[in-house]
């Protein structure tokens, strides 16, 4: 479980920068940087097709993670200590990211 900070304010399930989902997932199978990651869990503020998850934001919350060449993604969970999501006034997934995102190095 990860601190996660949210910075996309017009996600419906952003409280107070929290996430009140209780788990997200973030996207990025071939991604070498942050920039190529994204919260496949955004829903945008007023789709209808979004049912409420929980009314009271968790600080901490479990991270799916398909970025894995992500130094903190080891079978598909992020063990990041602290995780920060940017992408406010995004449309769709798209347009956010994984801002802790980084390239593992690989052993040569």
């Amino acid at each position: 479980m990860a601190n996660l900070k949210c910075g996309v304010e017009n996600c419906t399930y952003n409280k107070e920068h929290l996430c009140s989902k209780g788990d997200i997932m973030v996207g990025g199978t071939h991604a070498g940087d942050s920039k190529e990651t994204c919260c496949e869990s955004f829903r945008k503020q007023g789709d209808a097709s979004v049912k409420n998850a929980t009314e009271h934001p968790s600080r901490t919350i479990s991270i799916d993670c398909e970025a894995v060449r992500c130094m903190y993604n080891t079978n598909y969970k992020c063990h990041a200590d602290h995780v920060d999501i940017k992408g406010n006034g995004a449309n769709d997934c798209k347009e956010t990211a994984c801002a802790t995102f980084k390239e593992r190095m690989e052993a040569r």
